[in-house]
């Protein structure tokens, strides 16, 4: 069993296409971080764990779902909740885990169109990613929503952070364990209709995310 970890903030829309093409054997955890669009419902209804998360940030949503998840299931996913990413591909990411190849395993999106990654927000990741492959020597060229590795991996790391640096201070942190991590592309289409971005969407949303991850890098 491998477990998938759905972050949400007022994703309902999204979920019932993530749903229908979820891996078999792949078990879905929702972490409701505030959400007032019925996502808990509806995840419930389409057979996922749900567990809440009133700390607002990414991180904080990703860790309660790492410490909710069944310590003997292993690897753990991490996918954004707004159909931007196909959980289908997850196996790609899991694969070098399960066989020894890889304690962490990342998603590089390709956007299957312009409208899918704004240009802000593209150049914003580039340059974190620039900067991580100096401070780290890590070959990764996305601070991305998707990503695999071992969930005893995760919490041995000790991440501190609880918003939107926590996938930057992931990768650092590998690196600094001297983790073998591999980059995998991933499809990244336009989100899912009815949701809404907290990140890419707005040029506001990208720069509190870079903010926050420069927080990190200043650690």
């Amino acid at each position: 069993m491998v477990d998938v970890i759905l972050p949400c903030l007022n994703e309902a829309p999204a979920l019932p296409g993530l749903f229908a093409r979820m891996p078999d054997g792949y078990a879905v955890t929702v972490v409701d971080n505030g959400s007032t669009d019925g996502t808990a419902e509806t995840a419930r209804r389409l057979g996922a764990r749900v567990v809440a998360e009133s700390a607002l940030g990414y991180g904080a949503a990703v860790h309660t779902g790492i410490l909710a998840v069944d310590p003997a299931d292993g690897v753990v996913c991490v996918l954004d909740a707004d159909g931007s990413c196909d959980p289908a591909e997850l196996p790609r990411l899991v694969e070098p885990i399960a066989a020894g190849a890889a304690r962490l395993v990342v998603g590089r999106r390709r956007p299957v169109d312009h409208g899918a990654w704004p240009a802000h927000a593209r150049l914003a990741n580039a340059f974190l990613a620039r900067r991580v492959r100096r401070a780290t020597g890590l070959d990764v060229h996305d601070i991305g929503p998707v990503r695999a590795a071992r969930r005893a991996d995760l919490l041995a790391l000790g991440l501190r952070d609880r918003r939107f640096g926590y996938p930057l201070e992931l990768l650092i942190a590998a690196g600094r364990a001297g983790w073998p991590v591999q980059e995998v592309d991933v499809t990244y289409r336009p989100r899912a209709a009815g949701t809404r971005s907290k990140v890419t969407g707005t040029v506001r949303g990208t720069v509190r995310a870079v903010r926050d991850m420069s927080a990190v890098l200043a650690r």
